[in-house]
C-alpha cells in the first residue's frame, strides 16, 4: 500500500483543473478548506497559479500531470495525493474531451478521434472512480462528482461522439452510487448548459448568438456557478443526495 498523509483536512481531487469549470472548483474548494490536488494535463503555469492562489489564501494545493486517458498516470496521480495530501474525500470527475472541437457527422469520424475521447470521458472517468472508491471505502466516507453534459440528453448535431460519452457518465454516476451506498459513499453528477469557457471561444458570433437564445434565461452560465453546484455535492449539505445528475443549464 502507498504511504498516506495523515492529514484532518478534507482532501479533493479535480480532473482537468487549470481552467474553466475546473479551474473554479478548485479555487472554490481550497477557499472553503479543502487540500486540492489540481491535475492538468497542458497548462501547467495556469495550474501552479491557482495553487499559488489556494496557498496564498492560507489553504492546501498540490499541481499534478497526468494524462486522464492513461491509466498508469491516473495510479500515480492518486499515489501521489495519497502521500503529498491525505486520503482522498471527494473528487470531481471534470478533465473531457471532443467539445468545443466543431461538429462532426458520422461519417467523419474516424475511430482513433472517438477512442481519444472515450479514454478521457470515459475511460479516465471510471478509473479515477475506481482508484477513488478504493480508498472512500477504507474509512467508509466520500463523495464523487462527475461532470457530465446536457449534450447527454439532446444529443446535438455533429456531437454525438461527445455527447454519448457524457450520457455514459450519466449512466455511470446511477450505477456506481448504487453500487458503493453501503460503504457511505455518495456519487452525483452536474449537467452544464452552455457555460462561458474557453471551450466556447472558438465560436462564431453568429453561433453564439444562436447558443445564448436558445437559453430561457437568455444568458451563457458561469464557471463559478457550476463550481458551486459541485461545491454543495461534496458538502453535508447534500448529505441525502446521491445518483442523481443535476443540470445547471439555465433552463435549457
Amino acid at each position: 500500500m502507498p504511504q498516506v498523509k495523515q492529514t484532518s483536512s478534507r482532501v479533493a481531487l479535480i480532473t482537468g483543473a487549470s481552467r474553466g469549470i475546473g479551474a473554479a472548483t478548485a479555487k472554490l474548494l481550497g477557499k472553503k478548506g479543502y487540500a486540492v490536488c489540481v491535475n492538468y494535463l497542458n497548462s501547467e503555469s495556469a495550474a501552479k497559479k491557482i495553487v499559488s492562489d489556494i496557498i496564498k489564501s492560507g489553504g492546501e494545493a498540490i499541481a499534478f500531470k497526468a494524462d486522464v486517458g492513461v491509466e498508469k498516470e491516473i495510479i500515480l496521480m492518486f499515489e501521489t495525493v495519497d502521500r503529498e495530501l491525505g486520503v482522498i474525500s471527494g473528487l470531481v470527475n471534470n478533465a473531457g474531451q471532443g467539445d468545443g472541437w466543431g461538429q462532426y457527422r458520422i461519417e467523419e469520424i474516424k475511430f482513433n478521434f472517438l477512442q481519444s475521447v472515450y479514454n478521457v470521458n470515459v475511460f479516465g472517468c471510471f478509473i479515477c472512480c475506481r482508484e477513488a472508491v478504493k480508498r472512500m471505502k477504507r474509512n467508509r466516507t466520500g463523495t464523487i462528482v462527475n461532470i457530465t453534459s446536457q449534450a447527454a440528453t439532446f444529443g446535438g448535431i455533429g456531437m454525438t461522439h461527445y455527447a454519448s460519452s457524457k450520457a455514459s457518465i450519466n449512466t455511470l454516476t446511477t450505477g456506481l452510487s448504487r453500487e458503493v451506498a453501503e460503504f457511505g459513499i455518495r456519487v452525483n453528477a452536474v449537467s452544464p448548459g452552455i457555460i462561458d469557457t474557453d471551450a466556447h471561444a472558438n465560436l462564431s458570433k453568429e453561433r453564439k448568438g444562436y447558443l445564448k437564445n436558445s437559453v430561457p434565461l437568455g444568458r451563457f452560465g458561469k464557471a463559478e456557478e457550476v463550481a458551486e453546484t459541485v461545491e454543495w455535492l461534496l458538502s453535508d449539505h447534500s448529505s441525502y443526495i446521491s445518483g442523481t445528475v443535476i443540470p445547471v443549464a439555465g433552463g435549457r
